[in-house]
């Protein structure tokens, strides 16, 4: 697998400017069947010498003694070449007109005297991969990822309080385009109105996620848990569930990197698999994982087109795409009435979990008191936890939502082998223990 990488980080707030280049990535990954396991070898640059290197390292390991059978699971033949440069690539710009762009939303974020720092920051990045393997798989792929995020903080009386606009996708110039002054203003005027809010309340209760929630839960619920390399390890509390009902019949929840322009969308593995949507929780029934041919050989299955890479020079995992809850058919008006009690968790913020024991930690900036049916007072941050099976258990409605969102994050899996995921849903009410962050 060849990769190149170029792209651009900056950051602009109250106190400081600062912007780079994003650290130049160009080498390639040799990988090779010893007959008991996989031996890689990598090395920068495409030099024709430091290639030939690369590749008489990688038999040196080879000479040892090839004992065993092949190598496990279908090899990919995939052939095609994927380049989804936008019309307007992030590139064009150049450094000072990303950063006249940068430089608007800052103004747009201090037009308020109540906004006493703010910080703006950019990332954007042009990534290439070349993969080929000896059964005929030769691919390639282009993408262009460009994120965006704005803080405003506001402060009165010794209390601080900010929100977060913060937005992500493959694409070009138009993510910044959709950056309009009324959204920004609309986050300072959230952070403004959180000086005021109240305390969250504390207790197990009713929780309705909004979209952004919701996908947190999808990716903590059934992130690592459903990536059968936990199956082949026993790491995962969900393997023993494989194809039982463990949620209401109307929830579905998948795994699908084939989303066009979704942030964690990609057109093949780095085993060169196409990707694809994979079915995780189908209408309540667990019936999937997410597999490379590795994992697919042991368990019975088939690649999903989710080994992944972090770069060259990191090790190919089963990772996540896009994963997310796909719609119910409740109106969010209804939602709240369901709800009577409890509270609407609003603006994603980070989540863990754990996928030995299945328990989950979802952590919001805002949300609202729901009081008799009814969306009230604002509160401050908060956490929801506990354990994910019961969560699903107690899912009694997802709103209708035709094209789910799809936040921009990250996931690392061992160290620093952080990739590209997104996350997405609808609003979605259950039950679970709350608290103040």
């Amino acid at each position: 697998m060849a990769q190149r990488v170029r792209g651009e980080n900056m950051n602009l707030d109250s106190k400081s400017l600062s912007t780079s280049a994003t650290t130049p990535w160009l080498g390639v990954a040799f990988r090779a069947w010893s007959g008991t396991r996989w031996v890689e070898t990598a090395v920068s640059g495409l030099d024709g010498r430091a290639l030939a290197v690369a590749a008489e390292a990688l038999e040196s390991q080879l000479a040892t003694g090839r004992t065993g059978g092949p190598p496990p699971g279908p090899a990919a033949t995939t052939v095609g070449s994927f380049d989804t440069a936008p019309p307007r690539p992030m590139r064009d710009l150049g450094t000072e007109g990303t950063l006249a762009r940068v430089r608007e939303l800052f103004r747009w974020a201090t037009d308020d005297p109540m906004i006493k720092f703010v910080r703006v920051g950019l990332s954007w990045n042009e990534e290439e991969r070349h993969y080929l393997n000896t059964a005929g798989a030769n691919c390639y792929q282009r993408f262009d990822r460009v994120r965006v995020g704005v803080i405003p903080v506001a402060i009165e009386n010794g209390r601080s309080e900010y929100d977060v606009l913060q937005v992500g996708s493959l694409g070009g110039q138009e993510l910044l385009d959709s950056l309009t002054e009324t959204r920004v203003h609309q986050a300072t005027a959230m952070a403004k109105a959180l000086l005021k809010s109240r305390a969250p309340p504390s207790g197990l209760m009713n929780v309705l996620l909004d979209p952004g929630t919701t996908g947190t839960f999808a990716h903590e619920s059934f992130g690592h848990g459903a990536e059968a390399d936990q199956f082949v390890r026993n790491r995962s509390y969900l393997q023993p569930l494989l194809g039982k009902t463990i949620a209401p019949e109307f929830l579905t929840l998948v795994d699908d990197g084939s989303i066009p322009g979704a942030w964690g969308s990609i057109h093949f593995d780095d085993e060169g698999h196409p990707s694809q949507r994979t079915l995780l929780v189908d209408h309540g029934r667990f019936v999937g994982a997410l597999h490379d041919r590795g994992t697919a050989f042991a368990l019975g299955a088939s690649p999903t087109g989710n080994t992944r890479r972090s770069d060259f020079l990191g090790q190919a995992f089963v990772r996540m795409t896009n994963t997310l809850i796909e719609p119910g058919d409740w109106n969010l008006e209804e939602l709240v009435r369901e709800t009577r009690d409890g509270v609407l968790l609003e603006r994603w913020e980070s989540g863990m979990e754990d996928p030995l024991g299945g328990q989950m930690q979802l952590k919001v900036r805002r949300g609202h008191r729901i009081e008799n049916g009814q969306l009230t007072d604002l509160v401050s941050a908060m956490v929801l936890s506990g354990g994910v099976l019961q969560f699903l258990r107690d899912i009694r409605g997802i709103a209708k939502d035709e094209n789910p969102e799809i936040a921009a994050g990250y996931c690392g899996k061992g160290y620093g082998d952080l990739l590209p995921v997104g996350d997405g849903g609808a609003y979605l009410l259950s039950r679970a223990l709350v608290g103040p962050s």
